[in-house]
């Protein structure tokens, strides 16, 4: 498995986005994304200027049944 760094909150969405993700819902700062063509949801904390953790990171990379390496390249 390769190594991930965090990062920030806004350069996810943006490569969600890119994906066909489109934000449903916004609770509190959370925002929740839906791919409509297969289904796959997953939500992105907006908490400030945080960034986003590796371990989180990990779980929305497995939520959107992506590869690391994948990710990777997409950034």
């Amino acid at each position: 498995m390769s190594h991930l760094s965090p990062i920030s909150p806004k350069k996810l969405i943006k490569l969600l986005k890119n994906e066909g993700f489109v934000c449903v819902k916004i609770k509190g700062s959370h925002h929740f994304f839906l791919n409509n063509i297969d289904k796959r949801t997953t939500s992105v904390p907006l908490h400030g200027n945080k960034d986003i953790g590796v371990g989180l990171l990990h779980k929305i990379i497995k939520d959107i049944k992506m590869s690391v390496e994948n990710f990777k390249k997409k950034l």
